[in-house]
């Protein structure tokens, strides 16, 4: 479980949204895409896996710094499909996710190609 919220101040209170809860839906946004085989792990994630700590945001990173929000997803592309057409289209995908879920329009989403994925 994340410990980090985002907060979003209004004139009758704040309202704190997990980093897990925007990681969640910009992972489920993303393998719509068209041409995403999955997401990937960096390693510390999948040791933490190893260890029975199990989380939902695999391959997406979700961060709240300097008023914007930073996400990083990790994917890997089908074989025959334009790489950058599909790192273009996640791009737009979680960009278009994380507004409309906060209402937060200063966000910065980096895609990280790690792989393609071959069929069987």
């Amino acid at each position: 479980m994340a410990e980090n919220y985002i907060t979003c101040r209004e004139e009758n209170g704040s309202i704190n949204i997990s980093e897990d809860v925007i990681a969640g839906m910009v992972r489920s946004a993303v393998l719509e895409v068209e041409g995403v085989a999955g997401l990937s792990t960096t390693a510390g994630a999948e040791i933490a896996e190893l260890i029975g700590i199990k989380t939902l945001t695999r391959g997406v990173k979700v961060q709240f710094q300097n008023e914007k929000v930073v996400v990083d997803t990790i994917i890997t592309v089908s074989y025959g499909s334009n790489i950058v057409n599909v790192a273009r289209s996640v791009q737009e995908r979680a960009l278009n996710t994380v507004s409309a879920a906060t209402g937060i329009q200063n966000v910065e989403v980096n895609v990280h190609v790690s792989g393609i994925a071959f069929d069987k």
